[in-house]
């Protein structure tokens, strides 16, 4: 073999690596950017446009976050080498969601897509999880895969901002995501289909999870459920809080910006989490994370909405990325599908969190206890990683 033949060799694993992962980032992009957080940045609007009150948005959350519990529960039957058959069920059922909601408005009938879009958001999480992590071996894409949440969370906001620009209602709205989805849906499947019948990438070395001191299983998973509770209460009504209390910001602007500081932060807390292992960094994120959330209630102004924006989102999929490999590598010692395991407890805090925040607003009539509330959720996480030992 030449010199060449031989540099070629050794950059074939990379050039695959990076493709593979960004297709499962486009997952995720597509099933939780678009899917599952869109709906945060056209709230306002469907509130507006007289589609839904704020208790019905509020069950339309809950019934998202109940859907991706389900998703998740019937997820654990998944093995990885079925994961890329789920990741396209997964997509597909987010476009017919998307496209339903331009047409339908009755309330009742909007709960019950956010429900099903719910479930499909979960099979989009474990499936692209279980392809690039254990189907495909690349635990070193994990940065680049969870960043497609936030890469879709700040492109749908731009789309629905233009959108609103233009004078569209929210059924429009609706339909320009759904033809944007149905794009990614494309590259996907031709991403997929190309990494079809191609070898698993080499193992990481000794810069993953691995090599540093590993939580226990339950208590992974007990974390993993609180900060679910804890960041949900901000990613659900942040753009309404926005809308109430400033109305010279846009919101949907300020949810770009909450999209804009997850997407690269999944590349920094992989970067910490490689420095200080799975206990410090969690303990750190989720110590950041309910500074943000309780921002608003601590200096309700412009600049502490934008810190909010910016701390929750830069920490909430930096959470996913510590925490989702850290379950990969322990897996085995339980013998549990564990990726869908986290998903579903992450799924429950979820549902927990707009609950709480509903009874709250309709006893304060402001989201404050709430934000109070799940910021204690945060804390009791971070205070739980001090007491993690190693397996």
């Amino acid at each position: 073999m030449t010199v060449g033949q031989s540099a070629n060799a050794q950059e074939a694993p990379h050039v695959a690596g990076h493709s593979a992962a960004l297709t499962a980032a486009l997952v995720l992009v597509t099933g939780m950017g678009f899917g599952r957080f869109a709906f945060t940045g056209i709230y306002p609007v469907m509130v507006q446009d007289g589609v839904l009150s704020i208790t019905d948005g509020t069950l339309a959350a809950s019934a998202n976050y109940a859907g991706y519990l389900l998703g998740a529960l019937a997820a654990m039957r998944s093995r990885p080498v079925h994961a890329r058959q789920l990741c396209m069920w997964a997509v597909m059922s987010t476009v017919l969601c998307l496209l339903l909601l331009a047409f339908v408005r009755a309330p009742w009938l909007i709960i019950g897509i956010r429900g099903a879009a719910g479930i499909a958001s979960a099979l989009a999480m474990v499936g692209a999880s279980q392809w690039l992590l254990q189907h495909r071996g690349h635990v070193r894409g994990a940065p680049v895969l969870y960043a497609g949440v936030g890469t879709g969370i700040a492109l749908s906001a731009e789309i629905l901002a233009l959108g609103q620009f233009s004078g569209w209602h929210s059924g429009q709205l609706w339909a320009l995501l759904a033809g944007t989805a149905c794009i990614l849906c494309i590259l996907i499947w031709r991403g997929m289909d190309s990494a079809h019948d191609s070898t698993p990438l080499p193992a990481a070395g000794s810069d993953t999870a691995a090599a540093h001191q590993m939580p226990t299983p339950a208590r992974l998973i007990l974390l993993y459920g609180l900060a679910g509770f804890g960041y949900i209460i901000t990613a659900t009504y942040l753009p309404l809080l926005v809308h109430d209390a400033l109305k010279q910001v846009s919101p949907l602007q300020v949810w770009a910006l909450f999209g804009l500081g997850a997407a690269p932060s999944c590349f920094l807390w992989h970067a910490v989490h490689v420095r200080l292992g799975t206990r410090q960094a969690l303990f750190l994120n989720l110590l950041v994370q309910a500074t943000g959330v309780v921002l608003p209630v601590i200096y309700p102004s412009p600049a502490g909405y934008i810190a909010s924006a910016l701390l929750v989102g830069g920490t909430f999929m930096g959470t996913v990325t510590i925490a989702m490999p850290a379950a990969r590598h322990v897996a085995h010692t339980v013998q549990m599908p564990m990726l869908a395991i986290m998903t579903a407890v992450y799924g429950l805090g979820q549902i927990a969190g707009p609950l709480v925040a509903n009874a709250l607003y309709q006893y304060q009539h402001s989201f404050s206890g709430s934000l109070l509330v799940a910021g204690a959720g945060l804390l009791a996480g971070a205070a739980l990683c001090l007491r993690i030992r190693s397996s």
